[in-house]
């Protein structure tokens, strides 16, 4: 019986300490495989199909010996989400993904059609800390980070679903804040960068950011290009602090100073993303900073209509919340291209199934 016991445990152990493949970039995977006493060459040849040809099963790679396959299984995963449910908007086409992982905590991610493309919103944490107010990822709270993997397998299971050639956008504005999450936002970064990688580049990926400054400065620094969205709202700092808390850590001015360095030292046009609030955000003097904020940066700005948080019943400030009625959004929109500022409107798209921007929420 104690034999029978050891052996329980020790298949446990082994189990418990199965390799997570998935999330580690070229050169670490060239490390893995020295360190298992496999040659070097090895780990681009698993890059390539982890993540050019997006597979998640080891008997696929007929390059590999079968001993080697064989061996890979017993001692690594390769996949570290799994899809659990999935909703199409039945007006926009949008659908969202809900995603479990290996430790049983839920996610969501959004695929935005378009007339010339497709873009797939990830997350990068379960919940969010920040509790932005007109967003639902805040009222549910914070889990844990999610890994590199975990963040990269969104978008495996996406385009398995959808077919790789259709998605050609990402955009990190799902749930978390990614520049909270540095770590394995930066790993799944330089995952997209090489070469290898077909499919989407860093040219077509997007970092949203509430203004960690710290991190927009050293993101800057790494030399990646990829685009930055600043969550801006209000140019004030007493509304943004209002209706976004970080700004009391991390102020307007200072994150104003990173998004400057940052569009000087990558030399690519920073995003405002501007999300309409009645009587908050929606005055002349909210236009006018706007103007002049554009001015100062190469920037666009992306305004966006306050989408509800009812299904998620919220209380205090975040019930008081509504939406700048559409005809002066527009009117809003025209002042601003009548001074020459480059302006997108986010229509909603899939708020019928919760999947509009600030929609994005797991209740538990």
């Amino acid at each position: 019986m104690r034999s029978i016991c050891l052996r329980l445990v020790t298949v446990t152990s082994e189990v418990k300490k199965k390799y997570k493949l998935k999330g580690l970039t070229l050169e670490e995977l060239k490390d893995y495989f020295i360190g298992i006493g496999e040659q070097k060459f090895r780990g681009k040849q698993l890059f390539n199909w982890m993540y050019n040809h997006l597979s998640t099963d080891f008997d696929d790679m007929l390059n590999f010996p079968k001993d080697l396959r064989n061996k890979l299984k017993d001692h690594a995963n390769l996949i570290s989400l799994s899809i659990v449910d999935s909703k199409v908007s039945t007006e926009t086409g949008t659908k969202k993904f809900v995603f479990q992982t290996e430790d049983g905590n839920k996610i969501e991610s959004v695929v935005i059609p378009e007339e010339r493309r497709n873009t797939l919103c990830v997350s990068t944490q379960v919940g969010c800390p920040l509790d932005c107010k007109f967003c639902a990822t805040g009222l549910m709270g914070y889990t844990k980070n999610l890994s590199s993997g975990e963040i990269f397998d969104q978008y495996l299971l996406a385009a398995q679903d959808l077919g790789k050639d259709k998605l050609t956008n990402i955009v990190y504005m799902g749930m978390g804040e990614p520049l909270l999450n540095f770590e394995s936002t930066v790993k799944s970064l330089k995952i997209f960068s090489e070469e290898i990688t077909s499919g989407i580049n860093l040219k077509k990926i997007t970092v949203s950011t509430a203004g960690i400054s710290p991190k927009i400065i050293e993101l800057a620094d790494l030399n990646l290009k990829v685009k930055i969205a600043l969550s801006l709202h209000s140019c004030f700092e007493d509304i943004r602090s209002k209706i976004m808390p970080i700004n009391k850590k991390y102020p307007l001015k200072e994150s104003i100073e990173a998004v400057k360095y940052y569009a000087k030292k990558t030399g690519t046009r920073i995003t405002f993303e501007y999300i309409m609030l009645k009587n908050l955000n929606d005055r002349n003097e909210d236009l006018n900073a706007l103007i002049k904020l554009s001015r100062a940066i190469p920037s666009k700005i992306n305004v966006i209509p306050f989408n509800s948080l009812k299904h998620m019943n919220p209380s205090g400030f975040s019930a008081e919340l509504e939406p700048t009625p559409k005809k002066e959004i527009e009117a809003f929109v025209q002042n601003l291209r009548n001074n020459d500022v480059t302006v997108l409107v986010r229509f909603t798209q899939g708020d019928d199934i919760a999947a509009a921007c600030g929609q994005l929420a797991i209740k538990y």
